[in-house]
């Protein structure tokens, strides 16, 4: 039997890409190994947004090459895409694959047996308009499904190399959607997460349907779900209409991942986002009434070239009155091939990395702040592993609002619905104790 071994690097997108090429091995009759055994074939899923995630990826792929010098080694993703010929050059490359075509990776395979010939099949992203299909009926090692809705985008921020990757905005068919969706509930998914490259911007490529529409139509379609979330969504396509389909909704969850990057009106100008900050505020705010309490977190990008202390703490100050649940903080990295990395007056390493560290300690401070509400509450959660290093049985998982629950409690409750009371709050998690089980998942 042929085994394949997969090394993926980078985002959600990237994750559940990998899972769908591990289909087609599968169907082929193929076993899947550790990427740290020895494999016929390895398959390594790139990954571009930095530059150290393109050499990450050159590391990952002479480590596979080290391991067996004679099985395929088959490069794919963001950075496969962008730099294909940089990968050709690495000794021991056989088969390049960009973001698109994955499902003729087999057929390469082959070809590449037969020819013993270095294959690169990338093409220009930028002509495609059309979705890859590629499904994944089940996860291998999550209890919280992906689902993905589109591909691509068309906002080039001036940091960004990721249109170049991706290409542009292409929706996937809803009757899809749909269908994935309930082959996911089927398969004993009670949580799916909307996810794609830019995924606010599902159906901009539509004549007639848009995001709002798919969200309701998954909600009346799909039986059994009982959590959707979107993986992230750009505040410009947080519409009235998606505010109402969130105030209706019985199974959207209370959060929202809605990236800021910066929150000076001139840095976003520099960046080429397309809001202003009092829009952004105003979305907020809308979003609060429509959903008490939810979990708003977001990214940002601290040490933009050119930004000066008083746009950090514009920023900072933005952050803090509105009170994010919960930030992802990234010092800005120079992606060779973006407008950005020409700019003038890049910033020190080290004043990127004071200002990384006051937004850190805000985010800690906030963090536990919205956590604390819900002290002595009892939340639903969906225990995702075991939480070993917090004692034997204990098992840690989230809730709707994307709060982290560590409780007791035995094995066979990973992936139900469980009631759980938070007995302490916290950051990064909270402890609860377990109440019970919903009854309708009872068998």
């Amino acid at each position: 039997m042929q085994t394949v071994a997969f090394h993926t690097l980078g985002c959600k997108v990237n994750h559940y890409e990998t899972e769908a090429i591990w289909q087609l091995f599968k169907q082929h009759g193929y076993q899947r190994v550790d990427f740290e055994e020895q494999a016929d074939v390895y398959v390594i899923n790139t990954c571009t947004v930095t530059n150290t995630g393109d050499k990450k990826s050159r590391q990952v792929i002479r480590r596979a090459i080290r391991k067996n010098p004679d099985a395929v080694i088959c490069v794919t993703g963001c950075y496969a895409q962008t730099s294909p010929a940089e990968i050709m050059e690495i000794p021991g490359v056989d088969i390049v694959v960009g973001t698109q075509d994955r499902a003729k990776m087999l057929d390469y395979i082959e070809q590449y047996r037969k020819e013993r010939q270095p294959i690169n099949a990338v093409h220009n992203i930028m002509k495609n308009r059309v979705f890859e299909e590629l499904d994944v009926p089940y996860f291998t090692d999550r209890t919280r499904a992906s689902l993905k809705i589109q591909e691509g985008c068309n906002n080039f921020c001036t940091f960004c190399i990721i249109p170049w990757a991706r290409g542009l905005m292409r929706s996937r068919d809803p009757q899809a959607v749909i269908k994935q969706a309930q082959a996911l509930v089927d398969a004993g998914y009670l949580e799916i997460v909307l996810t794609g490259i830019h995924t606010g911007g599902y159906g901009q490529d539509f004549k007639d349907y848009n995001l709002a529409q798919l969200l309701r139509d998954i909600e009346a379609n799909v039986k059994g779900i009982k959590r959707l979330r979107i993986s992230s969504i750009e505040a410009s396509q947080i519409t009235d209409e998606i505010i109402d389909v969130l105030r209706e909704s019985n199974i959207i969850v209370r959060h929202l991942h809605i990236p800021l990057q910066s929150g000076s009106d001139t840095v976003l100008k520099r960046m080429r986002r397309k809001y202003t900050m009092a829009f952004f505020a105003e979305r907020l705010n809308k979003v609060r009434e429509a959903l008490p309490n939810v979990a708003i977190t977001s990214d940002v990008i601290v040490g933009f070239p050119g930004e000066t202390e008083e746009e950090f703490m514009e920023t900072y100050n933005f952050v803090k009155e509105y009170k994010f649940a919960e930030l992802h903080v990234f010092p800005y990295s120079k992606r060779t091939g973006t407008p950005a990395a020409r700019m003038e007056n890049q910033i020190p390493e080290e004043v990127k990395n004071e200002r990384v560290h006051r937004l850190i300690q805000l985010n800690d401070q906030l963090a536990k702040e919205y956590a604390s509400q819900f002290e002595g509450d009892v939340l639903e959660v969906i225990p995702e592993e075991h939480a070993k290093e917090f004692g034997p049985n204990m098992l840690s998982g989230y809730t709707d609002n994307y709060l982290r629950v560590v409780f007791e409690g035995p094995a066979d409750l990973i992936g139900k619905l469980v009631k759980v009371k938070i007995t302490k709050s916290g950051y990064p998690y909270n402890e609860g104790q377990f109440v019970r089980v919903l009854e309708e998942q009872m068998q």
